[in-house]
């Protein structure tokens, strides 16, 4: 049960509801550029959907890599029955290749940042082994020192 919210939800969850439009619709399930308009035939056939669950599952498929890469070079839209439904303006394709650009940039960003981390997190383990090594030889030659002047003195 879900702590923010005391009563479970009736409604499935967003990606839940995704993946039930990818198993209904082929142009889910393709990543198909969506009609204008698409939320309000999907609540025309399947009326009990939870709108917001409904928003936020059309946001996760519209933002995907795989969406927005048929977007960038898409010139029509498609309705749930896969028949054209409009146009896709060069404004909607140039945003996509945006998107695209931007989110590609930032992965490669974010991937940098976690070697640089990961680096210097092997370069403070070897330095840790470093610091280990030497402590134990010191360990070892005071041994060794005590070893022999406590021969001596007996």
């Amino acid at each position: 049960m879900n702590t923010a919210n005391p009563t479970p939800s009736p409604f499935l969850s967003a990606r839940a509801l995704l993946k039930e439009f990818q198993e209904k619709f082929a142009v889910f399930r393709e990543c198909m550029p969506l009609a204008i308009g698409i939320d309000k035939q999907l609540i025309a056939q399947l009326p009990a959907l939870d709108r917001k669950a409904l928003r936020t599952a059309l946001g996760i498929h519209t933002n995907s890599l795989r969406y927005l890469k048929g977007m960038a070079k898409a010139t029509v839209r498609f309705d749930l029955d896969g028949n054209t439904a409009g146009e896709v303006t060069e404004t909607h394709r140039t945003h996509a290749s945006t998107t695209l650009q931007e989110r590609i940039k930032k992965d490669a960003e974010r991937r940098k940042a976690q070697r640089k981390e990961e680096d210097a997190q092997r370069k403070a383990e070897d330095a840790q082994r470093e610091a280990d090594q030497a402590a134990r030889q010191r360990s070892e030659k005071l041994n060794q020192l005590t070893a022999k002047f406590s021969r001596r003195g007996s």
